[in-house]
């Protein structure tokens, strides 16, 4: 269960990262108050999903899931450059975040 928590405070976390943008550097209220309360649902989430997965673990992959998120989002929202290193690279992290679940036998 602690690894569906994680997942979903990554997806909280991929929501205040975007939300950023859309503030327009916290300038623009809805965006701000939004982005907020994701961080804060993300921040709790992670909080919960560390009482039973380690937090060296649990940080590297909430961090991984938030940067494949925004990095991909970011390309397709913000017209972000898709190179193929980029793309390579987020593949990377992806690879990186399914060995931390398999490392930890996936409880």
């Amino acid at each position: 269960m602690s690894w569906y928590v994680l997942l979903l405070a990554g997806l909280f976390e991929i929501g205040w990262a975007i939300g950023l943008e859309y503030s327009d550097g916290l300038t623009k209220p809805v965006p701000t108050v939004a982005t907020a309360v994701s961080l804060i649902i993300s921040m709790i989430l992670l909080a919960q999903a560390v009482k039973d997965l380690p937090v060296g673990t649990a940080y590297a992959v909430w961090t991984g899931i938030g940067a494949v998120g925004t990095a991909s989002l970011g390309i397709f929202l913000f017209d972000e450059p898709a190179t193929l290193v980029r793309i390579a690279c987020i593949g990377v992290i992806v690879v990186g975040i399914v060995g931390l679940h398999l490392a930890s036998g996936g409880h």
